[in-house]
């Protein structure tokens, strides 16, 4: 793989571990992938658990996952990490500017992986 061979030189050992655990949560078809799919499940009250957004989205887009996440009361992560990565992390072609962990088990593997300055 090659995107997993520049992630291991690019990236800090945090925010591997929290893509990998991503990507486990992905394999477990556990995710909801993009901005209109995460906002769409929060209003049709599916389980979203949290939802975690790339550093690299644009304002609109941030301001709509803020807005629903606090509507609904689902926390919202931002990333260090830019949409590309994300993407790639969990199998995706393309820019991801969100996800949503539908799990409780997987969402606490995904939270203890996360830095402790991350909102």
């Amino acid at each position: 793989m090659l995107w997993n061979k520049n992630l291991k030189t690019m990236m800090s050992d945090t925010n591997r571990a929290l893509l990998f655990s991503l990507g486990l949560c992905a394999k477990a078809g556990k995710l909801i992938y993009g901005v209109p799919m995460v906002c769409e499940a929060l209003k049709k009250q599916k389980t979203v658990v949290a939802v975690f957004s790339a550093a690299d989205n644009s304002p609109n887009s941030a301001k709509r996952l803020s807005d629903r996440c606090t509507y609904y009361g689902v926390p919202l992560y931002t990333l260090d990490i830019d949409g590309d990565t994300l993407s790639g992390a969990v199998g995706k072609s393309g820019r991801l500017a969100a996800l949503a962990v539908t799990d409780q088990n997987l969402c606490q593997l995904v939270l203890s992986k996360l830095p402790k300055d991350t909102e």
